[in-house]
């Protein structure tokens, strides 16, 4: 792998979006935590807000780690149907999602936006999973590395040292629509390339209709360091499949 991925550990990420309910959670919590032990990549999952106390209860102590899906830049307020920072940490998140492409073209949330709430995850100990991508018409007008580049150089200088990126082509998400191995690989190079010394052992994650039948051949390219996954997650057995394609 290049740019110092000897230092990389590959991290699976598991974005459960609007879905299942807290015995649901429960269940994939349990048996997630006991096997996925021993596991090449770590594993983190993104449940919905109601769920956080379930998920961190169950997931206390393990390997797995916990994140927040969304939050708001100011650490508190007269925000209503917001979510804090400091109240995502508080719930036991370890990691928080920003920019992801659904609050990007669904929310209409901006660069600067985006920039905002990965200081305001940083401000309270939380891990940026930063999300990029570029959807079919930017791919389409040849724009795919202004677009990356626009989206990633707004949230760089609010980023700690410990954080993760996901690429996201949007034109691949839900779609069942899914990069080739080679378009990935040269999205996560090109991106990798933007970033400047410790920032080049950023783990840089693929998320995009993953599956466990091209996760092996995705995970097998030099720049992608893991996975951010949608609905193949909500399969526990699915999920650890995924995480084991970098065994």
């Amino acid at each position: 792998m290049s740019g110092g991925a000897a230092v990389r550990r590959p991290l699976v990420a598991a974005n459960w979006k609007m879905h299942l309910l807290a015995a649901e959670a429960r269940a994939w919590c349990r048996r997630v935590r006991a096997e996925s032990g021993g596991a090449r990549a770590g594993a983190a999952v993104f449940p919905s807000f109601p769920l956080l106390p379930v998920v961190a209860s169950e997931l206390a102590g393990g390997a797995v780690e916990t994140g927040g899906q969304d939050l708001h830049p100011e650490d508190k307020g007269a925000f209503t149907g917001d979510v804090s920072a400091a109240q995502l940490a508080d719930a036991g998140c370890v990691w928080a999602l920003c920019g992801h492409s659904e609050r990007r073209h669904g929310h209409g949330e901006g660069d600067e936006l985006v920039a905002r709430k990965a200081a305001a995850a940083v401000r309270h100990g939380l891990r940026p999973l930063l999300c990029v991508g570029e959807t079919r018409d930017e791919r389409r007008g040849a724009a795919t590395e202004e677009v990356l580049a626009r989206q990633l150089r707004a949230a760089l200088p609010h980023l700690p040292a410990d954080w993760a990126l996901a690429y996201e082509p949007v034109w691949a998400i839900g779609t069942g629509d899914t990069a080739t191995p080679e378009t990935a690989q040269a999205a996560h190079a090109y991106l990798r390339g933007l970033l400047a010394g410790e920032a080049r052992r950023t783990p840089i994650l693929y998320g995009g209709s993953v599956t466990p039948e091209n996760a092996a051949a995705l995970a097998a390219q030099p720049d992608v360091d893991g996975f951010l996954v949608g609905g193949a997650s909500l399969d526990p057995g699915q999920f650890l499949a995924i995480i084991r394609s970098f065994d």
